[in-house]
């Protein structure tokens, strides 16, 4: 075992211990961020215009400060993106995190002094918690591959912009560096492909033993290696032990990722975002993500059927329920006000606080009155891959097909693009529809009452998603294919392809 090793065991047991505090006291810890960050902000021009200094309580910061998202705290975003201070937290961010958004064009998300070790202590945490565990550090000894946007950052209003995965890259440990795979002017490179060639070259002859990155760009990787050398990842990286991913559910791409590496090896699921690092697996013996509590971030949490309604209830820690979709709201030492996240979770323990998460509260279908979220399609499939175990599947998305007739009803398209196919593609469909139907009501009484039709799936050609990624300029990084749409601007592109 090498000295990093080694070293990483005492300071697993140590973070662990240090974690008790306020894990056993949830609702204190919570308490305490929200007093402190609302002390540091009350002289922001944010804290002034809402009376942060006359705050006392949840209850008066939820009639003081609206919920809103990106487009509803925009103008002041664009103060602090021209480079004025004191905005929505003290002084100037030391980075802007560039973020695509679905309504919003390009978002520019602050990062303060305050706030970056949430995102640097976040991921080094997960780690040490898996080694805590499991007793299993020796990965540590080996090289490390983070697949991440480009470290090369521009300056908006004197502020160092780039993206997040880029600016963490600043801040990986100097013990690491060494382990750390690519190389950095490797990472630098802008285009996904050239960039993903270039990172084969670079890892082949290496021993490498963690791996990170989103599953379908570590996919790609997986199947350039592949096509390179015709042996799966276990032969070409035997000591490859273990697989750290976020920002999209795993369940979709788990079979055919497991399949290429030709071996079960153990995996971290984390919950990170531009506006901060919110949770991460600490149990390999359970899916939940322990939500950090004392990191630097408020949440509130408003019940996903009521997100849309005037005046939604706004929950904090010691109020939720297990197995409801909240919407996620944070405030934070970033300067981020009541801010709607985008995304939905699942309470499944209350003793730690742990979540899933279960979708974005924007992407559903209601094209018909349906409502059918990202988690239903999402479990609705890995249902209906039991009954196949020959199917394995890339990629997918939904999306609403109007009938323009009145004689056909309207019907949900599934464009999957599969790694291998169902032996009977009707057989498959109908099963998908039984599933979906048995998960969300309001689409089974929209099957018996006729108004839709059964779902139809769409088998695309292989690479499909990733040329209308590539198409959109959206290929690698951190962009993410949404589940489900409520127009058909993606299944029309993609069936271009």
């Amino acid at each position: 075992m090498g000295i990093k090793a080694a070293l990483s065991k005492p300071l697993a047991a140590y973070t662990h211990a240090r974690d008790q505090q306020w894990l056993q006291h949830p609702e204190k810890a919570q308490q305490a961020i929200f007093q402190q960050i609302l002390k540091q902000a009350a002289g922001t021009v944010f804290g002034k215009d809402h009376q942060f200094s006359k705050i006392k309580s949840h209850a008066d910061y939820v009639k003081a400060v609206p919920v809103r998202d990106y487009e509803g705290l925009k103008p002041y975003f664009d103060r602090v993106k021209k480079g004025e201070p004191d905005i929505l937290w003290s002084g100037k961010p030391i980075y802007l995190a560039k973020t695509s958004g679905t309504t919003s064009g390009t978002k520019y998300i602050p990062i303060t002094k305050a706030s970056i070790p949430n995102h640097i202590n976040g991921a080094k945490n997960a780690l040490l918690s898996y080694i805590h565990e499991t007793g299993n550090s020796q990965f540590l000894d080996g090289k490390l591959i983070f697949l991440s946007g480009s470290p090369v950052l521009e300056e908006v209003g004197g502020i160092k912009t780039g993206r997040l995965s880029g600016i963490v890259n600043h801040h990986v440990p100097g013990y690491l560096r060494t382990n750390q795979m690519p190389s950095y002017q490797t990472n630098c490179i802008e285009d996904w492909e050239t960039k993903l060639d270039k990172v084969v070259e670079e890892t082949l002859p290496q021993r490498m033993t963690l791996i990170s990155g989103i599953p379908p760009w570590v996919q790609m990787y997986f199947d350039k290696l592949t096509a390179r050398t015709g042996r799966p990842i276990k032969d070409i990286f035997p000591d490859f032990s273990l697989f750290v991913y976020g920002g999209v559910n795993f369940e979709p791409y788990k079979a055919k990722l497991f399949q290429s590496v030709g071996k079960k090896i153990d995996s971290i699921e984390t919950f990170p975002a531009s506006e901060g690092f919110f949770a991460y697996q600490n149990s390999q013996h359970d899916n939940g993500l322990l939500l950090l509590l004392n990191s630097g971030i408020f949440y509130e949490f408003i019940p996903a059927s009521e997100y849309f309604n005037e005046n939604p209830t706004r929950l904090t820690i010691g109020e939720v329920e297990l197995g409801v979709n909240y919407a996620l709201v944070l405030s934070s030492n970033a300067g981020l006000w009541s801010y709607s996240l985008g995304d939905t979770v699942k309470f499944v323990s209350k003793n730690p606080y742990k979540v899933i998460v279960s979708g974005r509260i924007k992407h559903f279908i209601s094209a018909f009155g349906e409502h059918v979220i990202g988690e239903e399609v999402e479990k609705a499939l890995r249902e209906t891959m039991r009954h196949f175990p020959e199917v394995s599947v890339a990629e997918f998305t939904v999306a609403p097909k109007i009938s323009s007739t009145e004689t056909e009803p309207s019907y949900h398209e599934w464009l999957i693009e599969f790694a291998s196919q169902p032996t009977d593609l009707k057989a498959f469909e109908q099963e998908l529809n039984t599933q979906l139907c048995k998960l969300n009501s309001y689409y089974d009484d929209l099957i018996k009452g006729n108004i839709l039709q059964n779902l139809k799936v769409t088998a695309l050609p292989p690479a499909a998603f990733q040329s209308y990624m590539q198409s959109q300029g959206k290929l690698g990084g951190q962009n993410k294919v949404p589940r489900l749409s409520n127009d058909r601007n993606l299944a029309e592109g993609l069936l271009k392809v």
